[in-house]
């Protein structure tokens, strides 16, 4: 959501602008825009428009204006529709004060009412314009931009990272970070600011993450730090490894595709990555990272053992009484499935909290405990509340994502990074699977630890997931003629789908339903397998596809086969995944994706890649834009 990049020093900055926004495409956009002071009539300029950058720099062509402090800003609507007006920059009424605003101003309303009395205008819906107007009215009565932005966030509620451009100061930008992320990159008499240091990667290695609750006065060769209080704090900056590769399709129709078939190369270097960071020993700075050539991590600078990485002691380990995880929307289904990974593996009880509803329950800190979010971003807003809450109490906290430069992992006490490499498409399919991967590997290196099992009981964990992985993709070479050809145009035609699964199945029922509602559109309900006969059945018609996905457990498989047979009873439409052997369900099916056979708690790795494949193809059928569906956003930084 939303992409801040700016700029001050010698040279023009529109061209730098839009190629950082470029950058911070992923992160879901609806409109953008840009300002600068011009270099010739000393002036603000600016431009937006609601729609992808790829239409914005076509706009800027007529646009003649540049200087050299500028910034721009990538917009998801939350307040007010997407359109031009509500599209950032935002100004003041005399339109010498600029602003672009990443979060939410939860009090914008009571600040815009009083506001309007004081004969402001507004000429937006959103509550960005409100803090624009806010900071003209205190500009009025402080000697200084230091003094205004202390009394600025005196009135502020919510979540924000804010960039001011002011006419009458136009060597300087002004900065501020309250829970949404903000960095600066330090150059040689010019700076860089961004919400993701990638916009400015290939322009600086020293990068300067603003800390929460402060305040920036930059200049191309200075920076004036201080907190909310106006204490000046040090600057101290780090080294910034992380390089940007332009992400290409290589061949394939769209991002989600491709990032499909790179499942098992992903999870291969993710354990593979694993497995090398416990035993290997290497110095350097915590999070900083060196990329291939594909943008893979291939090497992190840890400390030399993987309980220092994760930020507890082995002795802390070995004492672990509960695992507790915490994550939003897709993460959360990977972390429902991994439940099952602490509590059969590591014979203790797990707990999966949702992120956007952990901040607003009672919470009672549990002894000997350690709490793992998860986030492929790693700036998902829920979460990152909910870990600050968590270490509030002193618990230790771990960051599981994809990102080693991100908020989360360098605020957690401890962190694991997937090796997933940059996914593109919104609708996550390799991240999910790398989180199931690294999960399933965690819970056995607690219990390697807790000595319930041995070392050889680790590799073969390890070498399952790597035929879990082979299976992911086989399945998909399987039946992909099958799915685009004959599938994907005969249920493309229906609106609604019931998906569902029993045991370690049901979390992946609940993703299916995800993916189908966030790329096809089209109305999926979950449920566990065992509820059908509670309700859900009064659903089940011929025109109605129950798409159940078996286990591996003979048990459970039998119950499975029970809940078919009572959708097949009522001339109800049967999408069944199975696994080899399973005859019985198989028969039972208008249509079949048989797999071969895997443990139980990987049954939801071997049935993703297909299952992901089939909603992709029904997509296609649609005409639909798979890799930025409406109204979505790849990262999630406000609540």
């Amino acid at each position: 959501m939303c992409g801040i990049v700016g700029y001050i020093g010698n040279k023009k900055c529109k061209a730098f602008i839009l190629e950082g926004l470029s950058r911070l495409e992923y992160r879901g956009y609806d409109s953008a825009g840009f300002a600068c002071i011009d270099a010739n009539h000393k002036r603000l300029s600016y431009a937006k428009k609601t729609g992808d950058i790829s239409f914005f720099k076509k706009e800027l062509k007529e646009f003649h204006h540049d200087g050299f402090i500028g910034f721009g800003h990538t917009r998801w609507a939350t307040h007010g529709s997407a359109d031009d007006n509500n599209a950032h920059p935002h100004f003041s009424c005399n339109k010498n004060i600029a602003l672009i605003h990443n979060g939410i101003i939860e009090s914008y309303s009571k600040i815009r009412e009083k506001l309007l009395l004081d004969g402001h205008a507004f000429y937006s819906e959103t509550d960005s314009e409100v803090v624009v107007h806010l900071f003209e009215e205190i500009v009025k009565s402080k000697k200084d931009s230091k003094e205004a932005v202390i009394e600025l966030v005196k009135q502020l509620n919510g979540v924000y990272a804010l960039v001011f451009l002011m006419e009458e100061d136009p060597e300087q930008l002004i900065l501020v970070r309250y829970k949404s992320p903000l960095a600066i990159g330090i150059g040689k008499d010019e700076m860089f600011t961004a919400s993701d240091p990638i916009a400015f990667s290939d322009r600086t290695d020293k990068v300067l993450f603003l800390p929460d609750k402060s305040f920036a006065l930059l200049k191309k060769d200075s920076i004036e730090l201080y907190d909310f209080d106006g204490n000046s704090l040090p600057v101290v900056s780090q080294k910034l490894d992380v390089k940007f590769n332009v992400a290409t399709k290589h061949g394939f129709e769209h991002f989600m595709l491709k990032e499909i078939y790179e499942q098992k190369k992903a999870i291969d270097r993710t354990i593979s990555f694993y497995k090398t960071i416990g035993n290997t020993v290497t110095v350097g700075q915590r999070g900083s990272s060196v990329l291939d050539s594909d943008n893979f991590l291939v090497t992190t600078e840890y400390s030399s053992d993987i309980w220092g990485q994760l930020g507890i002691s082995e002795d802390k380990a070995k004492a672990l009484k509960s695992v507790h995880m915490v994550a939003a929307g897709t993460s959360w289904h990977a972390c429902r499935i991994a439940q099952f990974y602490f509590e059969e593996i590591c014979k203790i009880p797990s707990h999966v909290h949702l992120a956007s509803e952990f901040s607003y329950r009672p919470f009672f800190p549990p002894e000997d405990s350690l709490f793992i979010l998860v986030s492929q971003s790693g700036e998902t807003a829920d979460t990152l509340e909910a870990m600050r809450r968590i270490k509030s109490n002193n618990i230790p906290t771990v960051a599981l994502t994809n990102s080693p430069s991100s908020t989360m992992v360098r605020e957690a006490d401890g962190f694991l990074l997937m090796q997933a490499g940059p996914e593109i498409a919104v609708a996550s399919t390799k991240a999910f699977t790398c989180q199931l991967a690294s999960l399933y590997w965690l819970a056995h290196r607690v219990a390697l630890e807790k000595e319930i099992i041995n070392s050889q009981d680790m590799k073969k964990s390890e070498d399952d997931l790597f035929v879990a992985a082979e299976i992911l993709e086989t399945s998909i070479e399987e039946y992909k003629w099958e799915i685009s050809t004959k599938l994907a145009p005969k249920y493309s035609k229906y609106e609604r789908f019931i998906f569902l699964g029993r045991h370690v199945s049901y979390p992946l029922a609940l993703e299916g339903g995800l993916k189908l509602k966030e790329i096809s559109y089209r109305f999926a309900q979950c449920y566990p397998a065992g509820e059908l006969k509670h309700g859900p059945i009064a659903l089940v018609d011929k025109d109605t596809p129950v798409i159940i996905f078996s286990v591996s457990d003979d048990l459970i498989y039998q119950k499975i086969v029970s809940n078919a047979q009572e959708i097949a009873a009522r001339n109800g439409h049967l999408v069944v995944f199975a696994f080899e052997g399973q005859d019985e369900l198989i028969k039972l099916a208008d249509t079949a994706f048989v797999v071969p056979k895997v443990d139980l708690l990987l049954c939801p790795l071997a049935f993703a890649g297909v299952l992901q494949f089939f909603i992709y193809h029904i997509t296609k059928q649609l005409g639909l834009p798979i890799d930025k569906p409406r109204n979505l956003a790849k990262s999630v930084t406000v609540e």
